[in-house]
């Protein structure tokens, strides 16, 4: 009864204003969704909500007394927290005015495919090592970091060049990032623990190319030194010795238009909304 009249007393405005903070919440957690910071604020929010169900149902004082108290502490730390994040959704904001500046997102999936495909078919042939790896839905931004910033198209051309063994830049990983563009090379990754190797005498760019699919949803493309065979990894697990009908095959099913249809509809929605992203940070970068 009490939620029924509290429903009839709203005002218009009243509805407004709560549809209003509805999205702002919805839009901050839009810009952060995928960032390794999220899994943090689900299990702080998560603690929280079942000290407080605790704390009403048996009416522990000194917990709820805690809890009061915790809010505040937190409404101040949530900011230290989450700083690059609130950082990168106001930088992203103000980029909104070129947001139709790049192809369409399936159209330059697929472009990357064959860019990378055709990369790592001469890589393969002329036994040049290659890590190279594609970011999906979490965020690379750490290891990114660790890399030689680029901010460039991608092209068969370029990956060719840094990949050469001559290069400065050759050892470490080149990332795609979310835009489709190649944010760093030469970048440091995870090595895999090895426990769920089938083959535990790897090098060290296939061990990388493991750890980073076990510690994201990044596709990597592995093109050994010693035997020029491809692999790729995906979820911590890695599809070895492919030719280049079924290595395009994979990344399309991975990466491409076949991954994006193959989506749930909750998981279109993410996408598409990541994708949105993506584009507010292509509009900056085209120019």
């Amino acid at each position: 009864m009490e939620l029924i009249w509290a429903l009839n007393s709203l005002t218009p405005s009243a509805i407004i204003d709560i549809l209003l903070v509805a999205l702002v919440f919805f839009g901050v957690s839009f810009f952060i969704r995928g960032t390794q910071s999220v899994a943090l604020l689900r299990g702080m929010i998560i603690v929280l909500g079942v000290a407080v169900l605790i704390s009403n149902a048996f009416d522990f004082r000194a917990l709820r007394w805690l809890l009061d108290n915790a809010l505040t502490v937190l409404a101040i730390a949530i900011p230290v927290i989450f700083q690059p994040e609130l950082r990168q959704m106001l930088q992203r904001l103000g980029r909104a005015g070129k947001l139709f500046s790049r192809a369409p997102h399936e159209t330059l999936r697929a472009r990357i495919i064959e860019d990378v495909c055709q990369a790592a078919e001469k890589l393969s042939d002329r036994r040049h090592g290659a890590l190279i790896v594609l970011e999906r839905n979490v965020s690379l931004q750490e290891y990114i970091r660790s890399g030689v910033h680029l901010d460039c198209e991608v092209n068969p051309q370029i990956l060719l060049t840094v990949f050469w063994p001559k290069t400065e830049l050759h050892d470490g990983a080149v990332i795609i990032d979310a835009a489709g563009r190649i944010a760093a090379a030469a970048s440091v990754l995870p090595l895999t623990s090895g426990r769920n190797l089938s083959t535990p005498k790897l090098g060290t760019r296939h061990r990388a190319a493991i750890g980073m699919s076990e510690v994201s949803d990044a596709v990597c493309v592995v093109v050994s030194e010693e035997t020029g065979r491809i692999s790729i990894t995906n979820g911590g697990r890695m599809i070895a010795r492919l030719d280049p009908k079924r290595m395009r095959t994979i990344l399309n099913a991975f990466y491409g238009p076949e991954y994006t249809q193959n989506q749930s509809l909750p998981q279109r929605i993410r996408d598409t909304a990541r994708d949105f992203v993506a584009r507010l940070r292509a509009g900056e970068k085209s120019t």
